[in-house]
This record gives structure tokens, C-alpha cells and sequence, in this order.
């Protein structure tokens, strides 16, 4: 990409509308799966998130928690994939300048808060991740067999508790990373977002 460009590239915008869609997802995902009890009936159709909207159904039965947690899982190592070829992307291709009108320290609070998420993109899966294969279970990615568990309950509910303090930290950076946005947008009024454009 040239340097001189005032966009980013189709392939960053899309990037990064479709991976910050699968994030909140993710959360909202996490939030849901939580309130289910441990026991209940397995059942080959499931509706998603009992809206009435969405049927999902599966090869062998299983009960809603498992399923949801497999999903959730599945969509990880997913989102993970594009999260890594979004930083190769980024790496591979310049994006474009700040505007002269950032302030210095806008210029260093939107560097570091970018630097910050993409760790937190990372750490978020990989923490899961080591979650997922030291429980009894092991991973899945949308019913194919990746990992086996190691039942290590201590070091289960090490991960678990990190995986939860990068998702409040994320969550907090998110909503930084949005009102800045939303400062450029209707304060500031300046060309930030059309950085992130398409058109």
C-alpha cells in the first residue's frame, strides 16, 4: 500500500469490520453459555440462543452446554486465523498516515491503544485456548477432534481466570477505542473515520 494513501486498504476494512462483528459475538457468546446449567438433556437440534430464529443441528447429540461451549471454541480458533492474517496484512502493508490535526498525545493514545488490541486479539484465543485443552474435554473446531484434554483442573482454573481478566481489560480498551472514534466523528469532525472506509 502507498504510503501516501488517506484510506486504508478494502482488505484492512473488511478485516476489521468482520473480525470486531465476531468479537462481540464472541462476548455476547461467553455471556450466554455461562447461564447454562450443567445438566440438562442432550438434544440433536438446538435453537440458537432460544431466539426462534436460528436452528442448529448436529451430527451426534449433545447437551446445550457442551454445544455452546464447542461453538464457542470453534469461533476462537476461527477469528484467531483472520486476527493473525489481519496482522500480516498489517505488517505487509503500510496504513495510511495520521491526520496533522491529532494533537501529540492523540497521536500517542491511538498508537498505543492500536498496539494494545492487537496483543489483546491475540492473548484472548490463546488464553482459551490453554483453558480448553487442560480441561476433560480438549478442543473441537465444528466437530472435528484438534486437541485432547489433560484434565489438569489447577492449571484449567489458572487459564480461566486469565482468559476472563483479558476479556474485561479487552472490553475496557473496546469501548476507549470506540469513544475516540466517536470523538473524531461528531467533535473533532475530522476525516479519522474515513480512513476506515470503503467508499
Amino acid at each position: 500500500m502507498n504510503s501516501a494513501s488517506t484510506r486504508y486498504t478494502k482488505t484492512a476494512v473488511i478485516l476489521h469490520g468482520v473480525i470486531a462483528l465476531i468479537i462481540f459475538f464472541m462476548f455476547f457468546l461467553g455471556w450466554f453459555m455461562h447461564e447454562i446449567p450443567k445438566e440438562a438433556a442432550k438434544q440433536a437440534s438446538f435453537d440458537l440462543f432460544n431466539l426462534g430464529v436460528v436452528h442448529w443441528n448436529v451430527a451426534e447429540p449433545a447437551s446445550p452446554r457442551t454445544f455452546y461451549f464447542n461453538l464457542h471454541k470453534s469461533i476462537g480458533i476461527t477469528v484467531f486465523g483472520l486476527i493473525l492474517f489481519r496482522i500480516f496484512w498489517r505488517i505487509t502493508h503500510t496504513p495510511p498516515a495520521m491526520l496533522t490535526s491529532y494533537k501529540a498525545w492523540e497521536r500517542k493514545l491511538a498508537t498505543g491503544t492500536h498496539h494494545f488490541l492487537y496483543l489483546l486479539m491475540i492473548a484472548m484465543p490463546i488464553t482459551g485456548f490453554i483453558m480448553a485443552i487442560n480441561s476433560k474435554y480438549g478442543v473441537m473446531w465444528f466437530g472435528l477432534d484438534l486437541v485432547g484434554g489433560l484434565d489438569n483442573k489447577d492449571a484449567r482454573e489458572l487459564f480461566k481466570e486469565v482468559h476472563e481478566t483479558v476479556g474485561f481489560v479487552f472490553l475496557l480498551t473496546i469501548l476507549l477505542h470506540s469513544l475516540g472514534a466517536l470523538k473524531h466523528k461528531f467533535i473533532d469532525k475530522d476525516g479519522t473515520m474515513k480512513r476506515m472506509s470503503l467508499h
